[in-house]
């Protein structure tokens, strides 16, 4: 059996975005949407965890924490082939691995189709600012290329609070300062309320899990800095009732209140398939005029959509409109525009089907 520097090698040939080790199964790459095995032969359990111990160790990290809790993330790079951010779990009692594969650099925001409009983030100063969509949907790639367009064009103090670190960044015009969850700081609060006491101009936070980091981060972001994060939800109304239903109900209008003040703007993004076997962005874009935040206040969320179809001139999209786009563009097809899009039902109307 092959190590497993030989298997990360063979992925980032193959231009493979995941490397999967599981027992029972080949050791298989996800390739253009699809899994295919690198060899024949299932791994047995033992094959496995020799493969898992052995990206621990490539890592200089300690496996004690995927044996107890079942589950770890960390990333790791190989000098002269790429970062890759590696989940490790336990599964019917044998370890597993799923292994993203990064290319070293930030790449150029154009190629990766991100539109101008989002890339404006790196220009505001102030405010929360929250980048959206499933897991693997893209979000890190776009939250990459924002901290490098402010790294790039400002003198600022950059803090990156992450799990794990996926893209380093090299200090240009600011000072960057990238810590990971586990490595560097025991929890995202604790970090976020360190990074308070250190002269931030712009905090990028991976994850807003749980209450108390929604609240720190809010608390941030109305005190004079650009809090950027993410969350795992599509669409811009989905996200701000997630915020608001993660405090309890005496608390809510009060964070409605305050949402209603600090937040800026709200990008949500999934990954489509197109027809050539590549992935492209489709976006939705939300900035919070005057309309948008009397509705975050009084409650009249469901309302917001509409502000996002007819706010194309303030650079705003909606996420069915931007699906639209990248079919009349001939990138994707009738099936894969339905099977995104919030409204399959309106949006079929559109497409004449």
């Amino acid at each position: 059996m092959e190590n497993v520097q030989t298997y990360l090698q063979q992925a980032v040939e193959q231009g493979a975005s995941d490397l999967f080790i599981v027992a029972g199964k080949a050791v298989s790459v996800k390739r253009e949407g699809e899994i295919v095995p690198l060899k024949e032969g299932r791994l047995m359990p033992e094959d496995s965890e020799s493969l898992v111990r052995d990206l621990y160790g490539m890592a200089h990290r300690p496996i004690d924490r995927c044996m107890s809790v079942g589950d770890d993330d960390f990333s790791l790079s190989v000098t002269g082939m790429a970062r890759f951010r590696v989940n490790t779990y336990r599964q019917r009692g044998s370890l597993a691995a799923v292994i993203r594969i990064v290319s070293f650099g930030i790449p150029d925001w154009r190629e990766v189709d991100i539109p101008e409009e989002v890339m404006k983030i790196a220009n505001m100063t102030r405010g929360m600012v929250l980048v959206t969509g499933p897991a693997g949907g893209g979000k890190s790639t776009t939250l990459a290329c924002v901290v490098d367009a402010v790294n790039r064009s400002r003198n600022a103090h950059i803090i990156t609070i992450e799990d794990p670190i996926e893209y380093l960044h090299r200090n240009d015009k600011s000072i960057i300062s990238q810590r990971e969850l586990a490595m560097d700081t025991s929890s995202y609060v604790t970090a976020l309320r360190a990074s308070l006491r250190q002269a931030p101009d712009v905090i990028l936070l991976g994850e807003m899990r749980d209450l108390e980091t929604i609240q720190t981060a809010m608390t941030a972001a109305e005190t004079g800095h650009l809090v950027i994060s993410t969350l795992h939800t599509v669409g811009a109304v989905n996200t701000i009732d997630r915020i608001i239903d993660v405090f309890p109900p005496s608390q809510q209008q009060q964070v409605r209140i305050q949402l209603a003040q600090v937040l800026k703007t709200v990008i949500s993004q999934q990954l489509l398939p197109t027809v050539d076997s590549r992935l492209v962005p489709a976006f939705e874009i939300m900035h919070l005029n005057n309309a948008v935040r009397t509705m975050v206040r009084d409650s009249r969320i469901h309302q917001i959509d509409s502000v996002i179809q007819t706010s194309a001139a303030e650079g705003m999209i909606a996420m069915d409109e931007s699906i639209l786009r990248l079919y009349k563009a001939g990138r994707i097809t009738t099936e894969t525009a339905l099977h995104c899009a919030m409204n399959p039902d309106q949006l079929q109307k559109k497409l004449g089907k």
